[in-house]
């Protein structure tokens, strides 16, 4: 069946970076476009950027410039880059298919004090 395994998470002060990762797992990976969502406390989950199976990236307004989403279909992998956080950026972090079509993992807790 399907896993989404999310990690990278953490305590970061505003500024800083951090590299989150999800590996994929029973799905033709290199065939899906992926997609990292976000949901703050009180909030709906947003999504935050896609990245197609060739390649090409989107990204929400609040994100673009800073964050950076990527791929290695060889390891079954997505990456978000996360750079310059501010303390909005505080949610747990899902990666799924750009339609959430999949199970949804555990996610990965990223915190950012100002």
């Amino acid at each position: 069946q399907v896993q989404l395994v999310e990690s990278g998470g953490g305590l970061v002060q505003a500024g800083g970076s951090l590299r989150l990762s999800c590996a994929a797992s029973g799905f033709t990976f290199r065939f899906n476009a992926m997609a990292w969502y976000r949901q703050a406390p009180g909030n709906e989950r947003e999504l935050v950027a896609v990245i197609t199976s060739d390649g090409a990236t989107t990204y929400v307004d609040s994100v673009k410039g800073r964050f950076t989403i990527s791929r290695d279909n060889a390891k079954n992998t997505v990456y978000l880059q996360m750079n310059s956080l501010k303390p909005e950026d505080t949610a747990v972090y899902y990666c799924n298919h750009r339609n959430g079509w999949y199970n949804w993992g555990q996610g990965t807790q990223v915190s950012v004090s100002s």
